[in-house]
Parts: C-alpha cells; structure tokens; sequence
C-alpha cells in the first residue's frame, strides 16, 4: 500500500463513485449558476463541505469562477471532525485520489508551509484519513482545473492562537509561491436548527465574510461554535487573504439543506459560497 496516497473516504456515499457520475452531477450543478463576479483576482473561496446533494449546488457558484484556469495549486483549509488536536494537520507529499484519478500534493509548497511555522504546523496523516471536508471540495475542483496540485491542511482546535499562525503562515509561502495559489476555507455554517433560526444565526455569518471581517467572525466563533463548523479555516483563509490583497467580498450564494434531497425544513444545516478578490 502506498502510505502517501489518500485514498476516498466518501465516495459512493457523499458523493458518486464513478467518474461519469461525478462529472454529470457537477456539470448540472454549474449549469445553475448565472455569473455575479468576475474571476479576476480571485485570492479565495469560501466553499460548503457536506454531501454533494445537498451542498453541490451552493458549491457550484464558487468553483464555476475556475472554469478554464489551469495549473493552480488549492490550498485547502478544513476542519477535523473526527481528531481533536492542537494545531494545524498537514498531508505533505503523495497525491489524494477520488473517482476522478489522483491529484499530486504540491510538496515544495506545502514543505515551504510546515517550514513558515514548525511549532503549529505537523505532517498529520492520521487526521485525514476519514475526514469528508477536504474531499468534498475535489469533485468540483478536479473536474474544473487540469493539472492542478493540493496542500491540504485541517485545523484541530480552531483557537484565535491557532487561526493566527496559520494564516501568517499561508500569506508569507504564498508571497512567495512559484505556482498560482487559490485558498479554499470549508465550512458549513450552522447545523440541525428549524430554517428560519438557522438562517438568521447564519446571517450573521454571512455579513462577517461580506464585509471581509475576520475579526467580528472570530469573536464570533469564539462565542458560540454552532455557526460554522469550519469557522476556524473561514477566519484563517480571510485573514490570509487580506495580507495577500483581497479587499472586497463577494456572497455568491446562501442556502440550507431544507433547499434540496427532502425539502425538510424542520433541521437544518446553512451552505455559503463566496469569493474573496482583490481590487
């Protein structure tokens, strides 16, 4: 077996397990959005991580902003449901496959990342293996992006201490990146309330990114953890941004669950897809 390669952990189950599949039901997905933005200077995405039913469609508006580039390398930033640690858990070399094939680990960015900040950022395999938020952002972006490569990270505590060091340390390697870089925060925003009090907690959420204000976010979070399971790589990716030049952003789509599958609006979980640009 070979210990670098990440092999699916949700395929057949979040999302198809067969490549045709995969393409047809994104390809619909996309086929949905009508463009709000255009893609220059698109520093980062804000992007959903739940199954690709429910969270594809909201996901789409973000990922249809990468048709036609190439050679870009996603550094994606997620959070870690199933290991609590402290810091930020790398998977550093090899490649991470799904049904689409196998997508390389740039290893000299994300060797550059470990180095920017030994004492928060690990080589942490372990966390990765039956983690869905990071592989829930591939089927859109393996299919969209040709010769891409990955630096996939996933936070363990999501402290202010932890988001700090991380987002110092993705704008000074990506300063410096020899390839085109894209960050991508996934998060889900909040879980299993009736639709009405999921969408006013979530728009609160929602405003914070509009306004690109990752400090009200993290105050936030720091209150209350049920607005966004992933608020900590939200935090991390604006703060990281706005050190890289994103001045504006731009709320490509809100929806919950209740919005697809069953239509049950009684327990709901909020989606956002939006764009962090610069000028």
């Amino acid at each position: 077996m070979n210990s670098t390669l990440r092999s699916p952990a949700v395929a057949g189950s979040w999302y198809p397990a067969s490549a045709p599949a995969i393409v047809e039901e994104v390809e619909g997905y996309l086929a949905g959005v009508e463009p709000s933005v255009r893609p220059d200077g698109l520093v980062a995405l804000v992007s959903p991580h739940a199954g690709l039913r429910y969270s594809g469609p909201v996901a789409a508006h973000g990922y249809s902003l990468l048709r036609g580039r190439s050679g870009l390398t996603a550094i994606l930033v997620g959070p870690s449901h199933h290991y609590a640690y402290k810091g930020i858990a790398l998977w550093p070399r090899g490649a991470f496959e799904t049904p689409l094939g196998s997508t390389p680990i740039d290893e000299v960015l994300a060797a550059a990342l470990m180095a920017a900040d030994a004492e928060w950022m690990a080589d942490g395999p372990r966390a990765h293996q039956e983690e869905h938020s990071l592989e829930m952002q591939l089927p859109f972006l393996q299919h969209l992006v040709p010769d891409l490569r990955l630096v996939p990270c996933l936070m363990g505590s999501q402290s202010r201490q932890e988001v700090d060091a991380l987002a110092t340390a993705l704008a000074k390697t990506i300063a410096v990146a020899e390839r085109p870089v894209l960050l991508v925060a996934s998060s889900d925003l909040s879980h299993y309330n009736p639709a009405p009090v999921a969408n006013q907690m979530d728009a609160l959420v929602v405003d914070d990114v509009a306004r690109l204000d990752h400090e009200r976010l993290m105050a936030r979070i720091e209150q209350s953890r049920e607005h966004a399971c992933g608020g900590g790589p939200m935090v991390a990716v604006m703060k990281a941004a706005r050190e890289l030049g994103a001045q504006r952003s731009h709320v490509l789509r809100y929806a919950d669950s209740g919005d697809a599958g069953e239509r049950d609006k009684s327990r709901v979980v909020g989606y956002l897809s939006a764009a962090l640009l610069a000028a």
